[in-house]
């Protein structure tokens, strides 16, 4: 859990120092990108950590890829009724559903058998 916070408190620190604000979804198309990007690549470089070191997914990670992912897709929907250019947050977001489910295919293995 601890090697999870990391990126999210880097991420928050980022957050605050250069967008004034600690509201993600309040931030503009290119700082919210920064922001996202720095959380989710931090994140995902903990799980893999994980996965190097043969350490099982614990609910926390999952649930922390769940709510990266929601907090996309948010700021997605937001975008779209906004009017706002959304592309480079889509494919990050299709990007980060293929990453999600290459993580958990070893789980699903094994409840299957």
């Amino acid at each position: 859990m601890i090697i999870h916070s990391v990126p999210l408190v880097i991420s928050l620190i980022w957050l605050f120092f250069t967008g004034n604000t600690m509201n993600p979804i309040a931030l503009k198309g290119p700082d919210f990108l920064r922001f996202y990007l720095i959380l989710l690549f931090g994140f995902y470089a903990s799980v893999f950590a994980l996965k190097i070191a043969e350490e099982p997914l614990s609910g926390v990670t999952r649930y922390g890829m769940i709510f990266i992912f929601i907090l996309g897709a948010t700021k997605l929907i937001r975008g779209i009724f906004l009017g706002k250019p959304v592309g480079f947050l889509l494919l990050i977001l299709i990007m980060e559903i293929i990453v999600f489910l290459f993580i958990n295919s070893n789980h699903i293995n094994r409840k299957i058998r």
